[in-house]
């Protein structure tokens, strides 16, 4: 969300040079800064900038999810933009005006954009389940083959995706009808675009440190040049003043800059994902905890002062505690289920550790090692409280007895309590997983 101010000033910069420049998003325009996903209506901020930038359209991310089916039905209202997305029916109590496909008149020429979005291993995009019940989800592939009507219509038919960079290139290769794919999701850092089976293929990081810049030449209404260029937002001298000043409003929160405790050292992932797990216990008195991987969504935290705004960047689904009771054997294949269902990352532990080997072919796990804190094995017949929060849980589906039940409380304010308890914090070394592949 910082970067707005610089990218709203290239787009300016174009815009001036290219009057039917199109600006488009490719999803996940939420979760991750305190900023935009803690505001009144959560995440408005990031639609204001985008409103004000001058966004066409977005499609779908998994991340739209997060504030749940009403939350962003009424974030797209708020968009001045459309909000697309081909394999999605959203049950029409909700109200959400989302459309497959919107057709651009780019100065005489017709640019269809058609939205789509990936399915994880349960068969919906990677967010909490209870947030997508009463929607409905397609295939995206064959969703996408229904709207190859798009090329007798337009000009120029764009694909904007959020299904990942290998999945965009595999795709390429049953939809010669495609012109451009205009991707995200897998946070592919790409040197402008790629050419794959005669599409041109784009795509940036997370956060915005660079866009693209894509064009495509017509002759008497057919493509004869395609090409796209990097262009670095991060450290782009210029800012557009009305997006600096509209994101100085909506950061002036000084909530998010107490300090709760310090660090006294670096802290990389896993030692994050252990702090996280000992809030769980620390403040619950849990036997046990584990939290997915992929729920810590910051990579390292400096020595120094861990603020409320920390807390909120690294566990920003404001998710609930969780607490389930079940045994030894039935936690081990709860976290089996929990890495399959969280692209193959294995979960962080607190109270035990575990030892993991991992198949060299296709990555599932082949042998699962619970043990306690003195190194022995975890009783696997022994029934244990764990804690963990809903989200993990959600994704962790076994045949196990209990399915768990809310303790009244977000799992970021577990942390941040857990961290004001502690005052110091030192986690430098530590490590809940060994690793084997």
């Amino acid at each position: 969300i910082e970067q707005f101010p610089r990218l709203g000033y290239v787009a300016d910069s174009l815009r001036a040079h290219y009057p039917s420049l199109l600006i488009l998003s490719a999803g996940d325009n939420r979760s991750g800064d305190p900023i935009n996903d803690m505001f009144e209506i959560p995440a408005y901020p990031m639609v204001a900038l985008m409103n004000q930038v001058g966004f066409h359209a977005t499609v779908v991310g998994n991340h739209e999810f997060d504030s749940n089916q009403y939350g962003l039905a009424r974030l797209i209202v708020l968009g001045t933009f459309s909000t697309l997305c081909a394999n999605m029916e959203p049950d029409p109590k909700f109200k959400m005006h989302i459309k497959p496909y919107q057709i651009f008149d780019c100065g005489g020429i017709s640019v269809g954009v058609l939205g789509i979005t990936a399915l994880g291993s349960m068969g919906t995009p990677e967010s909490h389940p209870a947030r997508m019940t009463d929607i409905k989800f397609y295939d995206p592939l064959e969703t996408i083959k229904k709207y190859e009507f798009l090329r007798e219509k337009c000009d120029v038919v764009l694909l904007l995706s959020h299904l990942g960079y290998a999945d965009d290139v595999k795709f390429s290769a049953e939809l010669p009808w495609v012109d451009i794919i205009v991707g995200g999701h897998s946070h592919t850092q790409l040197d402008g675009g790629e050419i794959h089976n005669g599409i041109l293929i784009t795509q940036n990081m997370k956060s915005i440190p660079y866009a693209t810049h894509s064009t495509l030449v017509l002759e008497d209404h057919k493509i004869v040049e395609k090409k796209a260029e990097r262009i670095a937002i991060a450290g782009q001298p210029g800012v557009n003043k009305t997006v600096a000043e509209l994101l100085r409003y909506f950061s002036e929160n000084p909530a998010f800059k107490r300090a709760l405790a310090v660090a006294e050292t670096p802290m990389e992932k896993e030692e994050l994902g252990c702090m996280v797990c000992d809030a769980y216990i620390s403040e619950t008195g849990a036997d046990l905890s584990y939290q997915n991987a992929g729920g810590v969504r910051i990579e390292t935290h400096e020595a120094g002062d861990m603020t409320v705004g920390d807390v909120m960047k690294m566990d920003p689904f404001q998710n609930n505690a969780v607490e389930v009771f079940c045994t030894g054997k039935e936690l081990a294949e709860m976290l089996i289920s929990c890495y399959d269902n969280d692209k193959q990352r294995f979960p962080y532990v607190g109270g035990f550790t575990c030892d993991i080997t991992y198949d060299p072919v296709d990555g599932k796990v082949k042998k699962l090692v619970l043990l306690d804190k003195d190194g022995k094995k975890l009783n696997l017949k022994k029934t244990y409280r764990v804690v963990s929060n809903s989200y993990t849980v959600a994704v962790s589906p076994t045949n196990r007895k209990d399915e768990g039940k809310s303790i009244g409380i977000t799992t970021p304010d577990l942390i941040k309590n857990y961290l004001e308890h502690q005052g110091r914090i030192n986690y430098q070394g530590r490590r809940c997983l060994k690793e084997t592949r």
